[in-house]
């Protein structure tokens, strides 16, 4: 039996899975996570690493749909969930079940601790919609990562959801030349960060540089 805050979510899920809205007025991409404590590396922020808000609200111009029957102005949009695979493994189903029916096209899933089976698990039942597994902590790479043969599921390393979000979007991409173009963008911007970078390590030396660029 499920909590009434938890049971509502999943007839949510259902009723939304239903609906047959038009995939450019649905989510993209779905995050879900353990907990609301996987934020910070789900998200970034708190003393971590960009996480996959960053990339692709801040990088790839995603935005973040906070209500199914309301799309953003953006095209391309990604959702947010908290599905405890042991606390309350009915909606983690639910989500899991009803994600292709309400228009999500990859799934990023993370989990901590030793017991990390919310990415693989929710693989084994979106299938074959893909999903990309985020260990959240060093100690949850084997349980993301852990599946049989014939039960596949794609994932980064520990605490990288930025990178997940990048591969999300290498998905969407081969339907979506939009996206690809962003992803080109997004790397030659990088590859021009490192040339200047080299560029003025070179001229200036290493004192020069550290002058230049650190923060004292």
């Amino acid at each position: 039996m499920s909590a009434d805050s938890v049971q509502s979510l999943i007839d949510q899920l259902h009723d939304e899975a239903e609906m047959d809205r038009p995939n450019d007025l649905t989510p993209d991409v779905g995050i879900v996570m353990g907990s609301d404590s996987d934020l910070p590396t789900m998200a970034g922020g708190k003393g971590k690493r960009p996480g996959a808000y960053a990339a692709l609200a801040d990088e790839l111009g995603f935005e973040e749909q906070t209500n199914y029957t309301d799309a953003p102005e953006s095209r391309f949009t990604f959702e947010t969930f908290v599905c405890s695979a042991h606390r309350t493994p009915e909606l983690m189903y639910a989500y899991a079940e009803t994600a292709a029916d309400r228009g999500i096209d990859v799934i990023i899933a993370g989990a901590g601790g030793k017991s990390a089976d919310l990415p693989n698990m929710t693989a084994s039942i979106a299938y074959p919609l893909p999903v990309i597994g985020v260990p959240v902590q060093e100690k949850s790479v084997d349980s993301v990562i852990g599946m049989p043969q014939g039960a596949p599921i794609t994932a980064v390393d520990a605490g990288k959801s930025f990178n997940a979000a990048l591969s999300a979007v290498q998905i969407l991409a081969r339907q979506h030349d939009e996206l690809r173009d962003r992803l080109v963008s997004y790397h030659e911007g990088l590859q021009t960060e490192v040339g200047e970078a080299s560029r003025d390590l070179h001229e200036l030396g290493t004192p020069g540089f550290k002058r230049e660029h650190w923060d004292e």
